[in-house]
């Protein structure tokens, strides 16, 4: 796929970007990222994202049912994105859990800020998690990422005071999406903070793992 600024839609002006007989899906996945970076994942229509593709307005119907189908997709491999960030981070616990738990957490708030867009797709656009078959897979295994890793955490504890895996990862992605929602946003609408975020959820973590049982290392 050929990408470039030249007029694509016939309207005889400079305008979205093109593609020189490429994959028409791909070119629609990037134009709706751009339009999400731009407006919002609310902010354009189905219309719009094929002339940013630079194709008719019925080119798209050949990959995609609607507007909603290919928000799907776009949110699918966002998920299938952040799955990946969070698995390198975690690094199966290495060295231990509670350092890998940290970086998994920094990854959470980097994925946020530097694929903002993917990210307003994944949560912020009104996709339903199970939109597709395809789209739930992708969001249970990024998740299974922070459940593995609450799970190798709630095993340092013995077993009379373990508290549940799925607990634990339900509390933890609340508070790491809470702080990339508010404050490590890519965009104009984060939030001013006296600290990073990246210091914010280290402290909100480790006080919760503290209230747990579990203690870092040393």
């Amino acid at each position: 796929m050929s990408w470039s600024k030249s007029d694509r839609d016939g309207s005889g002006r400079d305008g979205p970007r093109g593609y020189h007989h490429g994959n028409l899906k791909e070119a629609l996945i990037r134009a709706a990222l751009e339009l999400i970076a731009q407006k919002g994942p609310a902010g354009f229509t189905f219309a719009e994202a094929a002339r940013w593709a630079g194709v008719s307005p019925a080119a798209p119907y050949r990959h995609f049912r609607d507007r909603d189908e290919l928000m799907a997709d776009v949110a699918r491999r966002g998920f299938e994105a952040f799955e990946q960030a969070l698995a390198r981070a975690w690094d199966n616990g290495r060295p231990d859990p509670s350092t890998a738990m940290d970086r998994l957490g920094k990854a959470y708030l980097a994925f946020a800020r530097t694929e903002s867009a993917y990210y307003s797709a994944m949560f912020e656009a009104g996709v339903r998690p199970d939109a597709t078959p395809e789209l739930r897979a992708a969001g249970d295994r990024a998740f299974g990422v922070l459940r593995t890793a609450c799970e190798a955490l709630a095993a340092t504890l013995p077993t009379a005071v373990r508290p549940p895996g799925l607990m634990m990862a339900l509390h933890i992605w609340s508070l790491a999406h809470g702080i990339a929602s508010l404050f490590g946003r890519g965009d104009a609408a984060r939030r001013s903070l006296p600290m990073t975020p990246e210091e914010l959820l280290e402290a909100g973590v480790l006080v919760y793992l503290q209230g747990l049982g579990v203690r870092p290392p040393g």
